[in-house]
């Protein structure tokens, strides 16, 4: 017989201070082997159907995730209360096995004993709907929820919100904002389940404007919020909202700061980048506290995206633990600063580890081919190429075709690029013809030129078409054929059509400057312009000559 640490007395057994001395022992039991040996205990005593020893002893068993050993001891017990039903609904509302949940609930009703379903069983069950995206069993339980009486309950009414958000579309949306409209006591919760909706949606200023009428923020309302900008490349709002959590003294999570180096890769934020890597080895590092791998992965794309390789290396090679994840940042980021030979070694040692951490999938690749195109390692990128499906199993997708297609078209081999369009077993997008004509424009093949801009200008919208037209402009314009780039000139008057201004930023002590193309609304405007003329006649004095093909059109 096994038996808790500390010996039953004697004189308990048998009596009803046997009973409240396991539950005694029961609410200061910490490991599962404790909790087995009493739940030995209350088996050989016959207190298998004690309701409230057995609601405790299934709380323990569920939160552990030892759903097997709770299921074993409810189907002992022959009367189960309402709070035993609760907690083996409340396991299976977090389990693999949703329609378990949903069973579980049926049998709950169907026996017709006492135990009958209160607020905790339907807040249990529509969680578990919401989680396992399970919206018609879901919408189900609201109608019983009304019906029963419990729909005033904050809990269920939050599960009912989530329930909607998780349906997705602006019908799941709308649905959740009418219960939550409907809710006479909303908590913190339920806010931020309403926040989540409009994010994950995309609306972002309905989002922003639920988030300024809450009454009260946790770590959750401001990390929804940051990462929903972050995500929908709203970056510079982003980061403000970064910035005035700061202000407001909320303590940084590890999430949110995922979602604030993300904006700051995007937006080349350096300085912003550096002091959340800061606070990281301040704050959580001194305090022993583990990293998540994404906050790694962050750094390192961050780093990479900034320019600053060799931190982001720095970080990849002190990480305990590294997800596929974190190769693929570093090979991308190795690839995008022009390391070419350097992502193909992470590569091959990300290879080598035999791990299923270590194993590359599309994304990877799409790193690698980048690296090999930037690079004009067109023998390696044919091999990588063929490797995808032969050796690893993954299928190309349109994107790996327009890195060969770039590849390919970069190095010369335009036939070699076209037949590849050609057999594609998609159809071509705009991404992978402009690849194509880019490689005209380079090596002066203004026949395949005319014949790729014949596709793309069938196939895109005006809005897309632009740029490509004025690259055919260029093609033309380099080969002389000055009536063809009339023709195009006036192809596009007639699409009305513009190719977007070129734009770039810098960061100059924490104030990033955004700098368009013919732009005169910067405040020092005149000096840059001077400056930039300055460089200009240096560098014809060097003997540098200016290559103004690219501009003919760009003007327009």
């Amino acid at each position: 017989m096994m038996l808790v640490e500390e010996a039953i007395p004697a004189n308990l057994i048998g009596s009803r201070a046997l009973q409240q001395y396991i539950f005694s022992i029961l609410q200061t039991c910490n490991t599962i082997k404790k909790l087995k040996q009493i739940h030995t205990q209350i088996v050989i005593n016959g207190f298998s159907n004690k309701n409230y020893l057995i609601v405790k002893l299934l709380s323990f068993y569920i939160t552990s995730g030892n759903l097997l050993n709770a299921h074993k001891v409810f189907d002992r017990v022959e009367n189960p209360s309402t709070s035993v039903w609760n907690q083996m609904i409340r396991g299976h509302s977090q389990g693999e096995a949703p329609q378990k949940l949903i069973e579980l609930y049926n049998r709950m009703v169907e026996d017709g004993a006492e135990a009958e379903p209160n607020g905790f069983t339907y807040s249990f069950v529509i969680g578990g709907c919401a989680r396992s995206r399970l919206l018609r069993e879901g919408v189900q339980m609201h109608g019983r929820v009304v019906a029963n009486g419990y729909y005033t309950s904050v809990f269920v009414q939050t599960n009912l919100v989530n329930l909607y958000v998780a349906g997705g579309g602006d019908d799941g949306v709308r649905k959740a904002r009418r219960v939550f409209d409907e809710m006479i006591d909303r908590n913190v919760v339920s806010w931020n389940s309403l926040l989540a909706g409009y994010v994950r949606c995309g609306y972002l200023d309905e989002a922003r404007r639920v988030f300024d009428e809450m009454p009260e923020r946790n770590v959750v309302s401001w990390t929804t919020m940051i990462a929903g900008y972050a995500q929908n490349g709203r970056c510079k709002q982003s980061l403000n909202l970064f910035h005035e959590m700061r202000r407001a003294c909320i303590e940084l999570d590890q999430v949110v700061l995922v979602a604030a180096l993300s904006a700051c890769a995007e937006l080349g934020d350096l300085k912003v980048g550096k002091w959340i890597h800061t606070y990281i080895e301040e704050k959580l590092n001194a305090g022993n506290q583990p990293l998540l791998v994404s906050l790694n992965n962050s750094l390192i794309h961050m780093y990479s995206s900034c320019g600053v390789i060799d931190k982001a290396y720095e970080i990849f090679l002190g990480m305990q633990r590294r997800s596929i994840v974190s190769w693929t940042s570093m090979i991308t980021g190795f690839a995008k600063q022009g390391y070419a030979e350097e992502a193909l070694e992470v590569f091959q040692w990300m290879q080598c580890l035999g791990t299923d951490d270590g194993r590359p999938d599309g994304i990877t690749f799409l790193g690698v081919l980048s690296a090999c195109s930037h690079a004009g390692f067109v023998y390696q990128g044919r091999q990588f190429f063929k490797c995808m499906n032969q050796n690893w199993g993954i299928v190309p997708r349109i994107e790996h075709y327009g890195c060969m297609v770039d590849l390919l078209s970069r190095a010369g081999f335009l036939d070699e690029a076209h037949i590849l369009v050609k057999s594609m077993p998609m159809k071509p997008n705009a991404a992978v013809w402009g690849a194509l004509l880019g490689g005209c424009r380079i090596h002066k093949n203004d026949e395949l030129a005319s014949h790729v801009a014949q596709k793309l200008i069938l196939e895109l919208d005006p809005d897309q078409a632009a740029g490509y037209l004025v690259l055919l402009s260029n093609v033309y314009a380099t080969a002389k054929r000055w009536q063809d780039v009339a023709l195009v000139r006036e192809k596009m008057v007639k699409m009305d059509v513009r190719k977007p201004a070129g734009r770039s930023w810098v960061q100059i002590n924490g104030v990033v400057h955004d700098f368009v193309v013919g732009d005169w609304t910067h405040k020092h405007a005149s000096s840059i312009y001077e400056m930039l003329s300055k460089i200009t006649r240096q560098a014809k004095l060097k003997g540098y000559k200016l290559d103004i093909s690219e501009v003919l059109l760009d003007v327009e």
